[in-house]
């Protein structure tokens, strides 16, 4: 009889071969064995639950096809899923398709050990997934209404929202975002999952982080579970998977994800990944797999600028309920250059000690507590800080301060930059000028000049000195 279930299902694989595509042919039919023929009934041993419901939901008419073509049109297909029980000492279950029946093993016993539930054999569910259930692993307080946008994260914070609209549907598949530590990654894709959740709550969403997707896989590994880690995967409508550039090196892992990354795609799910770089510059990594990284859509998150910080600031301090006043959120948006993370940090020692101490939060009292968490700030601001807080301030590059551009959109930041270098800086007008691409003494004379005499013609312009003037002081600690 094996021998007969061999040469049909060999020929039924023929007419199958020629209506799929080799890769879902290898997928979904490679796999599956043949184990008996019953008159015009052929029994096929498919590897778990899902794939049974994988096959009955996208392949019956090329089933039907196939079983006909070679039994006649009464043939019929019968399936038997083979769940590994975990335990050497008993046999793997056996599940009948169509004819139910229940849980039963290969000889006919019933189980020993457990109630007999898929979940007590497998850490991952054959069963479908429940949307409503399921783990999604997403912090709720990660939206895009707190996300705060800027020119730093413009074009992401768009591609995410175009993703959690239609996920899966547009070109952004995958999505991956890039960026530094602390730049708010992490919560722009909390915030596509949670507004897909909200929104199209018959989606499966995933959040896993590198660690712990290839934790899993290395226990899928080694308790020989890696179909079910693949099969519980596949269920997901939209993955997230956070700080890929950490699989770089772990070849199995890169493989499973590889499998698992092809088939979601193909079958229009969602894929959205993070990484601390984008795809060129990731290492150890195979090269199909990062060429598939660049299918999408790639944009970074860069450090948050002036404006950007302060919003956080205020944005944070206001879901706490708590009023901060403008020169403190500018005072911090300018002492604390490192990232989001530490701001926050920063954010929650005010807090405590303004409750502890039952002080007003001033400007006072943030240099206090600035003074036990960030490095020490000088008492004058130094010249690269005074040309990085105008270039921002007029929007133009560091680099154009310095260089021989004579555009009048460059020469008055430029001219401006030099007038606080004066102010505040305990340099030389030599000095001064050598930090500005190497010009002389004179050319910064004629700056001072320049700044001091548009100041007087100009209110407007006086206004936006004064308002630099303001930062700059506030960098110093008295």
């Amino acid at each position: 009889m094996e021998v007969e279930s061999g040469t049909i299902w060999n020929d039924c694989l023929e007419i199958i071969r020629k209506e799929v595509d080799e890769q879902n042919f290898n997928t979904w039919f490679k796999p599956i064995v043949p184990l008996r023929t019953e008159g015009s009934v052929l029994t096929i041993q498919v590897p778990s639950q899902f794939f049974y419901e994988w096959l009955e939901e996208h392949y019956v008419p090329v089933l039907k096809k196939a079983v006909h073509g070679v039994l006649g049109d009464s043939g019929r297909l019968e399936y038997s899923v083979i769940v590994d029980s975990g335990n050497n000492q008993n046999p793997p279950l056996m599940v009948n398709y169509p004819n139910g029946g229940g849980m039963k093993r290969a000889n006919g016993t019933q189980p020993q050990n457990g109630n007999g539930n898929l979940d007590d054999y497998s850490p991952f569910s054959f069963r479908a997934l429940n949307p409503q259930t399921v783990n999604s692993r997403l912090n709720p307080n990660y939206t895009f209404e707190n996300f705060v946008e800027g020119d730093c994260n413009r074009l992401a914070r768009s591609a995410g929202v175009a993703v959690a609209k239609k996920p899966g549907v547009t070109s952004f598949n995958p999505l991956m975002l890039y960026g530094g530590v602390g730049v708010g990654k992490t919560h722009l894709v909390q915030s596509i999952g949670n507004e897909i959740k909200k929104n199209l709550p018959e989606k499966i969403v995933l959040y896993v982080d590198q660690n712990d997707f290839t934790n899993q896989f290395l226990n899928a590994l080694q308790n020989h579970k890696l179909q079910d880690f693949q099969n519980f995967y596949l269920q997901v409508d939209l993955l997230i998977l956070d700080d890929v550039q950490f699989l770089a090196g772990r070849e199995k892992t890169q493989e499973m994800f590889f499998h698992i990354f092809n088939q979601l795609h193909q079958s229009g799910k969602q894929i959205i990944m993070t990484s601390d770089c984008p795809p060129r510059d990731l290492k150890g990594f195979q090269e199909r797999l990062l060429s598939r990284f660049k299918w999408g859509l790639t944009a970074d998150l860069q450090e948050p600028d002036f404006e950007t910080k302060l919003a956080i600031i205020h944005n944070k301090m206001e879901s706490d309920g708590i009023d901060i006043p403008t020169e403190v959120a500018e005072y911090l948006a300018y002492s604390v250059d490192t990232n989001l993370r530490d701001m926050e940090g920063v954010l929650n020692s005010l807090m405590f000690h303004a409750t502890l101490l039952k002080k007003e939060i001033d400007l006072e009292l943030a240099k206090e507590v600035l003074k036990n968490i960030v490095k020490e700030i000088q008492s004058d601001v130094s010249v690269d800080f005074i040309q990085k807080t105008v270039a921002d301030y007029f929007k133009v590059s560091l680099d154009s301060l310095k260089a021989k551009v004579k555009k009048r959109e460059i020469v008055i930041p430029r001219q401006v930059a030099m007038y606080f270098c004066k102010r505040y800086t305990q340099l030389t007008l030599a000095l001064i000028g050598e930090n500005f691409g190497g010009r002389d003494h004179s050319t910064v004379i004629h700056a001072l000049e320049s700044v001091e005499d548009m100041m007087k013609a100009d209110s407007n312009f006086k206004n936006s000195v004064d308002e630099l003037s303001k930062k700059l002081k506030l960098r110093m600690v008295s």
